[in-house]
């Protein structure tokens, strides 16, 4: 080992964050004796178990819950709060801001390494789509999730008190774009969540609003089996959510979502989950890249024809030993969690001068929720629905966010919500926390002063 080991992680993700946790029990003794030094660059101080956004929407988890500190779990490693803009690997350098180079106005700065774990993850995928960056929102953050909640009570509450019909069915109308995980069970908590508030409102019933899942392809939810996925949208459909299969979003423009199919609805909310791409980041640096934009790596979890360069996750190109030829795994959770590990271990081997590990992990199945005590799952080829999957995804996903702690507060919050009743408040205000005081000091005020619609 060299006298100072320097490891970059870029990303504090699952990638990012496991492979940092891994690396401090690998490295316990080198890291005290100041061996190794481990720095982890991210653009935010936490990272999102991205399984729970939907319940976070709905109301069923704290959003803070939902997010790991990196400073309480990373605390043998250095955390840097920014982004990397670009990465010289030939001379082990990365390019990064963070907020005090902003304030400092001195420009980016540059740090060096030794060994670099590449790990950005994915953005939100999105089109050329008319009206698309002015009115939709995403689904990949803790803010969008809880952005989305505060939003649909606010159409809620614009629905009751207007007296324009058309205003009216525009604020209960709501679109989503793309039938994958994200698309589904966002889908799914909220209209749950949506038809439980609306017996606290005297003028909307739930039939009163309309949930529309705008998808692409012939099937939703692909991961669970096209068996699994019938049954999913057969179970929508008996909800009143409108699934258009074989469908594009043509235009979202002037709050009307149109349609490929000639359909055409005014709507006050329209939720992009259509598909993920690889990181920006990733286009910046000096390492290969395949024809999708993920970095080579080989089954080791390095770099393609690059030593000191190792990636995983999102943003990597990792073949799959236990599939045919040419396979790649897929980019999931289930998959970036264990890459993580072994990755972690196989650079401990690098700094040890031990052989290192392949990365062979089958695919056992997925779950996905559609909804308080509804379901779908397809593991180990055995199918489940209703309450059995929604049990098994609860379980399975309790088992697998980071730390007791976060267990032990998920697992108490889940328990407190079958004894009382839903939370149905909406804080849209947090958006905007300085408005009323801005106004009170003579200020201007801002044109969305209480929210996000």
């Amino acid at each position: 080992m060299k006298e100072r080991a320097r490891i970059l992680i870029v990303g504090g993700g699952y990638v990012g964050m496991y492979t940092a946790l891994r690396l401090q029990r690998q490295l316990k003794p080198e890291l005290k004796r100041g061996e190794v030094e481990i720095t982890v660059v991210s653009p935010d101080p936490y990272m999102t178990y991205q399984p729970f956004l939907p319940e976070a929407a709905a109301g069923s988890i704290s959003p803070r819950h939902v997010v790991v500190p990196l400073r309480r779990v990373l605390d043998r490693c250095r955390i840097v709060i920014g982004e990397v803009r670009s990465i010289d690997h030939a001379k082990r350098t990365a390019t990064l801001t963070t907020l005090a180079t902003e304030e400092e106005g001195a420009g980016a700065e540059q740090i060096t390494y030794d060994e670099l774990v590449l790990a950005p993850g994915s953005v939100s995928r999105t089109l050329p789509i008319p009206g698309l960056a002015d009115f939709a929102i995403g689904f990949k953050t803790v803010e969008e999730a809880i952005g989305l909640r505060n939003h649909v009570i606010e159409q809620m509450d614009i629905a009751s008190s207007t007296r324009d019909p058309a205003i009216r069915d525009a604020a209960l109308t709501f679109v989503f774009v793309g039938g994958g995980y994200a698309g589904v069970e966002a889908l799914g908590e909220l209209e749950d969540m949506a038809r439980y508030t609306a017996r606290y409102y005297l003028n909307i019933k739930p039939e009163d609003m309309k949930w529309i899942l705008v998808e692409a392809s012939d099937r939703i939810l692909p991961e669970v089996g096209e068996e699994m996925g019938r049954y999913t949208v057969s179970q929508l459909r008996r909800r009143n959510i409108e699934v258009r299969l074989e469908t594009r979003l043509n235009s979202c423009a002037d709050r009307v979502a149109v349609l490929s199919d000639g359909a055409r609805f005014p709507t006050r909310t329209v939720v992009w989950t259509a598909g993920v791409k690889p990181h920006p980041l990733l286009a910046a640096t000096d390492l290969p890249l395949n024809e999708r934009g993920r970095i080579e790596c080989t089954p080791r979890l390095t770099v393609d024809g690059v030593p000191h360069a190792w990636a995983a996750g999102d943003a990597a190109a990792v073949p799959d030993v236990t599939a045919e030829p040419g396979k790649e795994t897929a980019p999931n959770a289930q998959h970036a969690v264990r890459q993580a590990k072994v990755l972690g271990d196989n650079l401990a081997h690098t700094l040890r001068g031990e052989p290192l590990e392949t990365y062979s992990h089958k695919y056992v199945g997925s779950v996905a929720s559609l909804g308080l005590h509804k379901g779908v799952a397809h593991v180990y080829g055995r199918k489940l629905r209703g309450y059995p999957a929604w049990f098994m995804h609860r379980v399975y996903h309790l088992s697998r966010v980071p730390t007791f702690n976060r267990k032990a507060r998920v697992l108490a919050e889940w328990t407190l919500a079958g004894l009382f009743k839903r939370e149905i408040v909406s804080l849209g205000s947090l958006e905007h926390p300085r408005a009323e005081f801005e106004l009170a000091a003579g200020g201007k005020p801002p044109t969305d002063p209480k929210g996000s619609s």
